[in-house]
């Protein structure tokens, strides 16, 4: 590949600041939009079609994508899905886009059900950090939220990756008034036990999702369900930090975390850009505006050519977002299908 950027710096202009002055560092990469599981909150009622192998992005061109993403000045990079691991070859994948220098940050989402069986693998390739979705420690109850009973195989692969060393573990709740805010206190609880980061994520109205909420949880009524177990303490932010807001139980061995798309807008201090597995780059998580890069990539644009493109996209990137409480759902692609 001709990486015409490896040999120059990118000037000040090319870097990526949009004009609410916001310095996008991190891009979150979809490589697959197919899952093992079929979550409530993110199966869409309709039927839709999976992408098609010639629809979806080739690992090459994921990877020529993200150099010059990585010129532009991003240095945070997450694998997700659909559920990253059901796409073949992924782990030749991500030792490859592990030896990128200038991503200093690099990490995977999954569903967890394959994790037991390829942390090896993980390892090897370079992934330390892991975000890993359970929205319930109860085996029925978990059945019903994903439709599969696989929460044992589940949390087997949560300790595994524990003891292997994998760090921070992030756990990622959806918070579903009626299906499980009754065990948000047993979530957040598992933080003084096991260093892990709890994270409480509000429901959002993305698609036509089977699951419809007439009245959501927020955070505050999260904070005061979780408060018998003790203050929180705020947790200094880091510099690669994303939307949650940091908390923690005193003596606790790990964290609590908020992130309030909804009730507490984060429009002001976002930093992400997402690249769908179809090669479309979405600025925003609660817009539909996307803008193709997959077309001119593999029309033969050049790195500098492909760079503009992402520029232009960049410059039209939303100061907020229009979604609220009172609102129904306004974003009509799936959540499979942007990425999460």
């Amino acid at each position: 590949m001709n990486d015409m950027f490896e040999k120059r710096n990118c000037s000040q202009q090319d870097r990526l600041i949009d004009r609410s002055n916001r310095h996008l560092n991190y891009l979150r990469v979809s490589i697959t939009d197919r899952c093992n599981l079929n979550c409530t909150y993110c199966l869409p009622f309709s039927h839709q079609p999976r992408q098609s192998h010639h629809d979806i992005l080739r690992y090459e061109e994921i990877l020529h994508l993200i150099r010059i993403f990585r010129d532009l000045g991003i240095s945070k990079i997450r694998i997700t899905g659909g559920e990253p691991l059901v796409r073949k070859g992924i782990f030749p994948f991500l030792s490859r886009l592990n030896k990128i220098s200038g991503i200093d940050d690099l990490s995977m989402t999954t569903n967890g059900m394959l994790l037991q069986d390829h942390l090896d693998k993980i390892k090897s390739a370079g992934i330390r950090r892991l975000n890993i979705s359970l929205d319930s420690l109860n085996p029925k109850n978990y059945h019903r939220i994903t439709g599969h009973d696989v929460f044992q195989k589940v949390w087997a692969g949560i300790l595994a990756a524990e003891k292997m060393g994998f760090h921070p573990i992030k756990i990622n709740v959806v918070a579903l008034r009626g299906m499980n805010d009754h065990e948000l206190t047993d979530m957040a609880r598992l933080s003084l036990s096991h260093p892990f980061h709890i994270r409480f994520i509000e429901y959002m109205p993305i698609g036509d999702s089977a699951l419809q909420l007439e009245k959501p949880l927020f955070t505050p009524e999260i904070q005061e369900r979780i408060s018998s177990l003790g203050a929180l303490y705020p947790v200094e932010r880091g510099k690669m930090d994303g939307p949650a807001r940091r908390f923690r139980f005193k003596n606790a061995k790990g964290e609590i975390g908020f992130i309030s798309p909804i009730s507490h807008h984060f429009c002001q201090t976002c930093n992400r850009l997402r690249l769908t597995a179809s090669g479309f780059l979405r600025t925003c998580l609660l817009s539909d505006h996307q803008t193709d890069l997959k077309t001119p990539l593999r029309s033969g644009f050049s790195d500098q050519q492909m760079a503009d493109v992402i520029l232009d996209a960049i410059r039209r990137k939303p100061t907020s977002h229009d979604l609220n409480s009172k609102q129904s759902a306004q974003v009509a692609s799936s959540m499979s299908a942007i990425g999460g």
